[in-house]
């Protein structure tokens, strides 16, 4: 059974940095993207950023230039790096991954929404006070 483990959550003033981690079991088949969502009552879950399997990435604007999705081969763990980080970025950050393609799945806009996603973290809350 695949499952999703996110860590690196906490709180932090506003121009603060913090470091996700996304720890995947279950599943030898790395031909998937990944994404990154933050999740915020009311309005869902909205994509921050998303990695294919061919290492392309994709950003929501709102994180463009502050925000880094990045894989470890060695540890197939996902991070997100997250730097300047500003009250609106408040919120339960979750990582997800797609069902296994055949051939590379690479990033783009349609890896930023939630349709293509099968397998969900529980997520990790991430604070920022102004």
């Amino acid at each position: 059974q695949v499952q999703l483990l996110e860590s690196g959550g906490g709180s932090v003033h506003a121009g603060g940095s913090l470091r996700l981690s996304c720890v995947p079991s279950g599943y030898t088949n790395h031909q998937r993207c990944m994404g990154w969502f933050r999740q915020v009552p009311g309005l869902g879950r909205v994509g921050i950023a998303t990695l294919g399997s061919d290492n392309t990435t994709r950003y929501s604007d709102s994180v463009k230039g502050r925000f880094t999705v990045s894989r470890d081969d060695a540890d197939n763990t996902f991070y997100l790096q997250m730097n300047n980080l500003k009250p609106e970025d408040t919120g339960v950050y979750v990582c997800a991954v797609t069902r296994p393609t055949e051939g590379h799945c690479s990033a783009g806009e349609r890896t930023l929404v939630v349709t293509p996603y099968r397998v969900w973290g529980r997520g990790t809350q991430v604070t920022v006070a102004s």
